[in-house]
């Protein structure tokens, strides 16, 4: 009777056991972000200073408006590797507006821009930088990683050719131009708390309830889930991963805006290698580089994680070529943890069968 009973609750016991991994796994980056804040509260004294944490909230929004567009990219079984030379690109757009206006040779004119206009404008410019790489991947068939290297050239190539290399400094605008009020998207603050957070809050409060709430974000899992499934079920494929691109584009856009309007200066080389923190932390944060699973809450956990992480190694006097290595680490690590959970939810479901 004893050896029965034992013979019948291992498998109940595995189970549980499973279950508790994946639990594990599922809070892998609320547990990590707990972690390293705990660890930098330690070996810093000044890390949680109030004025410490708004400077690091306001970096981690950078990674957090490309990782948010980057999860959706990745869910659909897709990379974009354009989204920093986007953000150097659009930098250097609004940069030119409001710095040097837009020459119009065949007329003898220079039209400047009031700022609303110039946000525009350069949103667009993120927009179609990202349908260009929609279009060559839904159309031509070129895969994604081809499609958004090329795009990384040619955005950052105009970025350089609109300045010559060089920097649009001084983005103040003129009062009789009607383009001031730049450094405010950097620099202001609404009830005492920075514009670029804000945003992140409106930016990641949409993004989550289309993906939570509606049909095109059921699709967008779908696309990511079984994209043979998801056509024969009438999902228009072409146009879920043409709408995700151009979504991945815009949140360029924003990260662009913003950092060179916290320099108050654009520079062609902003955003270098910055794809590589985005895909990190859409990873991180629990989005399936296999495609068909991620979270936007998990995704701005992953940016925080990587943004703390960074911030408190800069603190501690860590070497930059360091810093490197250990990023390089942690996207590894997330890998691995993302092919962990995915084996521990096929033994799962053997289990339940």
């Amino acid at each position: 009777m004893n050896t029965v009973s034992a013979t019948q609750a291992a498998p109940a016991v595995k189970k549980e056991k499973i279950k508790l991994g994946m639990l594990l796994l599922k809070l892998r980056t609320f547990i990590a972000l707990i972690l390293v804040v705990a660890y930098f509260s330690i070996m810093a004294p000044n890390f949680l200073s109030m004025a410490n944490m708004v400077i690091m909230i306001k970096h981690v929004s950078i990674y957090a408006f490309l990782a948010i567009g980057m999860t959706f990219v990745i869910v659909t079984g897709g990379i974009d590797l354009s989204v920093g030379s986007i953000v150097g690109l659009c930098g250097m757009v609004a940069g030119g507006l409001i710095y040097q206006g837009l020459h119009l040779p065949f007329l003898g004119v220079t039209v400047y821009f009031h700022l609303p206009m110039v946000i525009l404008i350069t949103l667009l410019v993120g927009v179609v930088c990202g349908a260009v790489s929609g279009f060559l991947i839904t159309r031509f068939k070129v895969a994604p990683f081809i499609a958004t290297l090329g795009m990384l050239y040619i955005a950052r190539g105009v970025a350089l050719l609109l300045s010559d290399g060089e920097t649009f400094p001084n983005l103040v605008g003129k009062e009789e131009l009607g383009n001031t009020g730049f450094p405010l998207l950097g620099a202001g603050t609404f009830i005492g708390i920075p514009v670029s957070i804000w945003a992140l809050i409106a930016l990641g409060a949409v993004a989550a309830y289309v993906a939570a709430r509606t049909p095109l974000g059921r699709h967008i899992y779908s696309v990511g889930g079984n994209e043979r499934a998801a056509v024969l079920s009438g999902v228009r494929v072409k146009r879920v991963k043409m709408l995700v691109y151009m979504f991945s584009g815009f949140c360029s856009a924003i990260a662009g805006l913003v950092i060179a309007s916290q320099l108050v200066a654009s520079h062609p080389a902003t955003g270098e290698m910055f794809e590589l923190t985005a895909i990190a932390a859409a990873v991180l944060g629990g989005t399936s580089l296999a495609g068909g699973r991620g979270s936007i809450g998990g995704t701005i956990i992953g940016a925080f994680v990587i943004g703390v992480l960074g911030d408190g190694m800069v603190m501690m006097g860590v070497s930059s070529f360091w810093q490197m290595v250990i990023k390089g680490v942690v996207i590894v690590a997330a890998v691995v943890v993302d092919q962990l959970q995915r084996n521990l939810q096929s033994k799962a479901t053997l289990q339940e069968d």
